[in-house]
């Protein structure tokens, strides 16, 4: 079973919905899955360099208030998936581009999928744990180090801007399939699974395809 997993990587949502998605998985231990990150913008006309995170959040969602309760009610959600979410220390909200260009650099430079995950990981908690800039060319190279990559091979993958246009035709191309909110999760191209739901709604969701696709073939 192949499930393309459209995120964006500064979407609070899409960290809770791959724990959930992986709690899914370990529910249903006979579905063999192979998980493929794909690129969604939830910002796609965001500047190269990003902007002030209160400007950002006051921009969206109107006001201090609003924007207080929403990110109260994500650390709850947070919380009982053992994400520890520390708005507070995000101070700039990047543009992504980037950081998809690395999940792209990982699953293409070594085949499995184990290592991409871990850049998706590592990602998520760069920006939402540590508070730190993942449209930063310094804290991608550490990220792509850290997951176990050389250090000329990350560098050499950020430098060009070779995958910059495949995000945007990604990100193009979620949204021709009707994805204008994410996580969603597109089960072997014909079953879709939209937004964090919880682990046991997703297995039995699992379950569904599973069923269908061992019918169809």
């Amino acid at each position: 079973m192949d499930i393309d997993a459209y995120f964006d990587p500064i979407c609070p949502w899409c960290y809770i919905g791959k724990r959930r998605l992986s709690q899914s998985l370990a529910l249903r231990p006979n579905i063999k899955a192979t998980v493929n990150w794909r690129p969604f913008l939830l910002n796609p006309d965001m500047p190269e360099h990003g902007m002030r995170r209160d400007h950002y959040l006051l921009g969206k969602f109107g006001s201090e208030g609003r924007v207080r309760r929403l990110l109260g009610a994500l650390e709850e959600f947070g919380q009982s998936e053992e994400i520890d979410f520390q708005f507070s220390n995000i101070e700039h909200t990047p543009s992504t581009v980037d950081a998809h260009r690395l999940v792209r650099f990982a699953n293409t430079a070594n085949g499995e999928t184990d290592y991409t995950d871990k850049i998706v990981e590592l990602l998520f908690h760069a920006f939402f744990n540590q508070g730190l800039d993942i449209g930063d060319y310094d804290v991608l190279l550490d990220i792509g180090i850290n997951a176990g990559f050389k250090k000329n091979d990350v560098a050499k993958a950020l430098d060009g801007e070779i995958e910059s246009d495949w995000v945007m035709e990604e990100n193009a191309k979620a949204h021709r399939l009707g994805i204008n909110g994410v996580p969603c999760y597109i089960i072997d191209k014909r079953f879709a699974i939209q937004g964090a739901q919880p682990p046991m709604v997703m297995a039995k969701i699992l379950d569904s395809a599973n069923i269908n696709l061992s019918q169809t073939g």
